[in-house]
């Protein structure tokens, strides 16, 4: 998936998010202050869809931004991973090894 794809979804559920608080507080306004001028639907309307395109612009962005790199982050991470599996030793080696000495040390 690509970054671009991943910001789409980011703004997508972003506008979801933002649709839905904007019915719930614009709902809420209209019922506390009146609809004014313009009328309930089209105040409403006004209240989801500025609240949609906020939402989903930030969510786009910061989608975008936090899938920047991750390829190279997961190549370095199974690096990492696997150095760290070719120096470990079996802890029944390790435990072995240990009372093979202390054996050595009390025979002398």
């Amino acid at each position: 998936m690509s970054t671009f794809d991943k910001m789409k979804m980011g703004a997508i559920m972003g506008s979801c998010v933002g649709l839905t608080m904007g019915f719930v507080f614009g709902g809420y306004s209209i019922l506390k202050h009146g609809a004014g001028p313009n009328g309930v639907i089209r105040t409403l309307g006004q209240y989801m869809l500025g609240s949609a395109a906020t939402f989903g612009f930030f969510m786009s962005i910061g989608t975008a931004i936090r899938t920047e790199g991750t390829e190279e982050k997961k190549l370095v991470w199974q690096a990492v991973m696997e150095k760290a599996r070719d120096q470990r030793r079996p802890m029944g080696v390790v435990v072995m090894a240990r009372e093979r000495d202390a054996w050595r040390e009390r025979e002398n």
